[in-house]
């Protein structure tokens, strides 16, 4: 049966991106509607969204919305767009004195800022005259739409016994408030052995006030109710365990598609591996690399955070450059913060012939990354899900991974890629090592691995099917059933 969900995110690609979450707000959409859902996007029209609605380029809706905070009354506008290649409809909340800004997230009053988005979101649903039969909300950001529905909203005959979905995609990040942020939704309600006192962790009223919980793979849902995984949180996950669930990511096919990406020099597929060797040679042209075809080339594409395994790279690049597993080269491109990128820094200036480091924002190079590359490296500490190593399977570029997270349910070491448990150098060099010597003396298990990883399929209607399941649960919960 057709299903009416709304689906609140704080950033949604192309619109808005900061991180992952915008590249799930942007393809999961698509999906569902794909398989005959009516889904409904709603997220905030920032500067460059509030400047594009003035000029007309984004639909208004006449007379806006009244937005009934407990700090009173708020009056906001509606524009409307649609998902690019797709009929489903995006909702941009407008209201100059919280998203009139340049940025989408750093700003000391951001937990009001969005908390005013996730009351405002049933407003767009009342301007439109449409009750919808789940709430899907992502990470702390929207966490004022499951929080506010499950206690103020039960007053609301409009929104009384409308389920929800809370998708965490990444738990570091918390949002911890002042109390006051009660009172400015409206709401009532006791503290939390979670939150400190005078404070409200909007990520921990998620959890617990959503009908259904899930992480962005089964891994990562395992990884949160530990210890050393859960960020404080741990206990009040397992206290929800039975209504936890992990759904990988998927990849949009659409977009990351070896086969018609522009950014290649030579397209390709798994029965045509060998004309990735142009795009090999066009990286190395493009990046001033010796062209050497027979040399593997190590590719990484990441914000450099310690979170993406930035601490225990250094060695293994310094063994790897000075010939530790035969000769190599290396090419990575992200920012981040200043330690990693002076370390980056230091190793292209040291390692001329074998070593480029990109220290910027460069999507264009990106998949000439994944499509040039052998090797594909994310030693990450943690990773919730993770695109890299997909969209390097997708390209060909066998993945070196930490088993941690998402990368431990994508990447099956010596099937699809090569992986390591322990979080330490000697770990991952020796997962390195493993990756050369396999490309360097057994190509046609090297070229199995990669075709295998090609042909794995990571789609976005895989996850939505999931998604799927997950809300039929979470109405059927609501009704008792």
């Amino acid at each position: 049966m057709p299903l009416k969900i709304l689906f609140v995110s704080a950033e949604v690609a192309p619109f808005a991106k900061v991180g992952g979450l915008a590249d799930v707000a942007g393809a999961l959409p698509k999906a569902l509607r794909k398989l005959g859902h009516d889904v409904r996007v709603v997220m905030p029209a920032y500067q460059k969204l509030e400047a594009e609605g003035r000029a007309g380029k984004l639909n208004a809706r006449p007379g806006g919305m009244i937005v009934n905070m407990g700090a009173g009354p708020i009056p906001a506008g509606i524009y409307e767009s649609v998902l690019p290649g797709s009929d489903v409809p995006v909702y941009f909340v407008a209201q100059h004195n919280l998203y009139d800004r340049p940025n989408v997230y750093g700003y000391n009053d951001d937990a009001y800022r969005f908390a005013f988005l996730g009351r405002a979101a049933f407003e767009v649903c009342h301007a439109l005259g449409w009750r919808p039969d789940v709430l899907h909300a992502h990470d702390w950001h929207t966490a004022s739409a499951v929080f506010w529905l499950a206690t103020a909203g039960q007053a609301d005959d409009r929104y009384r016994g409308i389920p929800s979905i809370f998708t965490i995609h990444n738990l570091a990040h918390q949002g911890l408030t002042s109390w006051d942020i009660n009172r400015y939704l409206g709401v009532i309600t006791h503290g939390l052995i979670e939150e400190p006192p005078g404070a409200v962790n909007l990520m921990a009223r998620g959890i617990y006030h959503a009908t259904m919980i899930n992480t962005v793979s089964p891994t990562y849902a395992r990884e949160i109710m530990t210890v050393e995984g859960g960020w404080g949180l741990q206990n009040l996950l397992r206290f929800r365990h039975f209504d936890v669930h992990g759904i990988l990511n998927g990849v949009d096919y659409e977009v990351w598609n070896p086969e018609t990406d522009k950014n290649l020099a030579r397209n390709f597929n798994a029965d045509t591996l060998e004309a990735r060797a142009e795009n090999k040679r066009a990286l190395q042209e493009k990046l001033g690399l010796p062209q050497r075809p027979e040399v593997p080339l190590i590719g990484m594409v990441t914000r450099l955070d310690a979170q993406k395994g930035m601490e225990i790279m250094g060695h293994p690049l310094h063994l790897l450059m000075n010939g530790g597993a035969g000769e190599a080269q290396f090419v990575v491109v992200g920012t981040g913060a200043q330690p990693y990128e002076d370390m980056f820094r230091h190793l292209a200036s040291y390692h001329k012939d074998k070593f480029r480091a990109v220290l910027a924002y460069a999507p264009e190079l990106a998949p000439l990354v994944y499509g040039g590359s052998d090797i594909f490296v994310m030693p990450s500490l943690f990773e919730p899900c993770g695109l890299g190593q997909l969209i390097s399977m997708r390209y060909g570029a066998v993945p070196v991974v930490r088993a941690t997270g998402g990368l431990a349910d994508t990447v099956r070491d010596g099937v699809t890629g090569f992986s390591f448990n322990d979080y330490s150098a000697e770990a991952f060099w020796h997962a390195l090592q493993r990756a050369i010597y396999i490309y360097n003396v057994d190509k046609e298990s090297w070229r199995a691995i990669q075709r295998n990883g090609l042909t794995s399929d990571f789609s976005w209607r895989t996850s939505a099917l999931g998604y799927q399941q997950l809300y039929e649960w979470a109405i059927s919960r609501m009704r008792g059933w």
